[in-house]
């Protein structure tokens, strides 16, 4: 399904480099993750979504628990089971789903045939991205399911960027 609000037709789609996704984990790092904060964030992320009328599914976890749920209009169930396949990832590897099987595509393997992970249980597609706070580490993750992957994984990036510029604008003066 393609959605023009999201990309225009106009741009080609370039995939991201390596070095591109792990800047965005290195860059995109809280200094704290509240309650709040996780509700701020997926209110953001369903704000944007309606915006663009994007048939998504959005999830935040922190230590296992999930924190923030919304599936929006053209979502379906199988959105969640994608998000808890690309949660998985993100749990057991510290990176964005993302850059996990951008990693494994380098070495001329898929994740699915390299990871030893069971496929039902584990994607590397994009769209699940790693909440990192500084001196801890990543503790948790944001998703989002329902368009195609590099859109699930710029989207979850564009909101995190515009969230902790926020936060840059207020409290960390």
């Amino acid at each position: 399904m393609h959605h023009p609000q999201i990309t225009p037709k106009s741009a080609p789609e370039l995939t991201p480099s390596i070095e591109e996704l792990e800047a965005q984990e290195r860059r995109l790092v809280f200094r704290q993750f509240t309650y709040e904060d996780a509700w701020a964030l997926g209110s953001l992320l369903v704000e944007l979504a309606r915006e663009r009328q994007a048939p998504v599914a959005i999830d935040i976890h922190r230590a296992g628990q999930q924190l923030f749920h919304a599936a929006l209009p053209g979502s379906t169930p199988d959105n969640d089971a994608w998000i808890a396949r690309k949660r998985r990832v993100v749990e057991r590897y510290g990176s964005a789903s993302y850059l996990v099987g951008a990693r494994f595509r380098a070495k001329g393997a898929t994740f699915e045939e390299s990871s030893r992970l069971d496929p039902d249980l584990y994607a590397a597609h994009g769209g699940s991205f790693p909440v990192t706070v500084e001196n801890v580490g990543v503790i948790g993750s944001v998703t989002v399911s329902g368009l195609p992957q590099l859109q699930d994984h710029r989207f979850v990036v564009e909101a995190l960027e515009q969230f902790l510029g926020s936060l840059d604008d207020g409290r960390r003066d």
